[in-house]
């Protein structure tokens, strides 16, 4: 990437709107805007105006208002020109085009959001959290992103930071001096400051699989025999008829996926092959793929007949419930004699439902949210979203701090101690891209819509 280049995106998606974006960043977006609204001089930054964008043929193609942004207050701490026109996608097309033909360059993907990492305007997890924040599919994940787009992580792992320099220079400072040993009650404070830090990096390693429940949805997995109620139960949780209602057993073969939100949670509705002695080699794939899914699940929901007694579940099935991930549905309750429920499920969530008429649907969704909650709760304040690069980076932070501790325990040479140490901080280093490493930039922004 050229850092001299003035580049160019429609910001907005694809298709017909009130108003479509564009975005320019770089050093001739002052004279971009005084040439194409014709003004005698330079626009003053932060404030909107109205005007026809003459091309540089001269035609005028639209009335748009426009904004600039000088250097460093804009999004990428350069020059910024942003230009909102109608929403008509030729229109977009022709200004970008016209912006293009003045000597812009194309964005590439996350472009804009690469030059505010490198112009210092935020550091990777901040950039990392600007995608997090559109594809953000419920209201948790929408306050994580905030949150670290924000700076929660980064601020978090400088102040890790500073405590791991203050260790370093301590630690070092007896390596210029061999003859003297670090007093005993000196080595105890850096001992147990580290083991401090390598719990905070479990908690947050630990914290990975709930950020993968905010990207992707809680997997929900619907389970019973075959006419429980399971894919009246999906519909009813929709709002709409997604799954076919039959009373011949058998009906689902394949497993169904939805997503819903419920509360402030995304979840992902899995209705599944009835369990039962399969009647054909179709039915016996469907039932071997429920309990395949079962496996990867995070909540399950157990549809009974309550007018039946509790089903006997296959191993794989019974061994992966537990009262803190399953609730149990006692369907057709508008039937009347119902039976007496399971005692293993005594401990379990048990809600009163009628898939028939909706009745108990809102006392299953307050159980749902409940369980959740309960299971995978963190404070407010700490939501997160620990992805698979920062994973890898603290894992290797946990390492090298549980080597340092063990390097303390076998008094070994301060310089030993001192290696773990900077290679802690090089691991902090790597999460929030204070490193030099194009190809790793450019594999993660290649991941960004264009336009930021």
């Amino acid at each position: 990437m050229h850092r001299l280049d003035t580049i160019v995106a429609v910001a907005t998606p694809k298709g017909e709107s009130a108003i479509a974006m564009l975005r320019a960043s770089g050093p001739d977006c002052a004279n971009l805007a005084q040439s194409i609204f014709n003004r005698k001089r330079p626009a003053p930054p932060r404030y909107s105006y109205h005007g026809t964008y003459v091309s540089i043929d001269g035609e005028a193609l639209d009335d748009v208002v426009y904004c600039f942004y000088q250097e460093p207050k804009s999004f990428t701490g350069e020059d910024t020109l942003e230009i909102m026109c109608h929403g008509n996608p030729l229109i977009a097309s022709k200004v970008l085009e016209d912006l293009l033909a003045r000597g812009c360059l194309q964005a590439e993907p996350g472009e804009f959001s690469r030059r505010a990492f490198l112009n210092g305007r935020m550091d990777l997890t901040q950039a990392e959290a600007v995608m997090e924040l559109i594809q953000a599919r419920s209201d948790k994940a929408i306050k994580a992103a905030n949150n670290q787009l924000r700076g929660a992580f980064g601020r978090q792992l400088g102040m890790l930071k500073d405590k791991l320099l203050n260790s370093v220079a301590a630690i070092e400072a007896y390596i210029d001096f061999p003859e003297e040993d670090l007093p005993a009650e000196q080595k105890q404070a850096h001992v147990d400051g580290i083991q401090k830090l390598v719990t905070y990096c479990s908690r947050l390693i630990d914290s990975s699989r709930y950020a993968a429940f905010l990207r992707d949805g809680v997997k929900t997995l619907i389970l019973g025999e075959p006419n429980a109620g399971k894919s009246s139960l999906l519909n009813q949780l929709l709002g709409f008829e997604r799954a076919i209602v039959s009373e011949e057993p058998g009906t689902t073969r394949d497993f169904l996926r939805e997503r819903v939100i419920i509360g402030e949670h995304s979840i992902q509705l899995l209705d599944t092959a009835g369990l039962r002695e399969a009647q054909s080699g179709i039915e016996r794939e469907g039932i071997r793929r429920t309990i395949e899914l079962a496996e990867e699940a995070d909540i399950f929901l157990l549809v009974e007949d309550s007018t039946l007694p509790s089903p006997e579940l296959p191993d794989a099935i019974a061994d992966r419930l537990s009262a803190d991930n399953c609730i149990v549905i006692r369907n057709k309750i508008d039937l009347g004699n119902a039976v007496a429920a399971n005692d293993s499920f005594g401990s379990f969530r048990q809600v009163d439902f009628s898939a028939l008429k909706g009745e108990g649907l809102d006392a299953l969704r307050d159980a749902l949210v409940s369980l959740i909650d309960s299971h995978f709760s963190t404070d407010e304040d700490d939501l997160i979203l620990v992805n698979a690069r920062h994973n890898t980076a603290l894992n290797e932070l946990k390492d090298c701090l549980g080597s340092a501790l063990a390097k303390f325990e076998a008094d070994d040479a301060a310089e030993l101690v001192a290696s773990d140490m900077r290679g802690a901080l090089d691991a902090i280093g790597t999460i929030l891209g204070r490193i030099d490493n194009e190809a790793m930039l450019d594999v993660l922004f290649s991941s960004f819509c264009i336009g930021k």
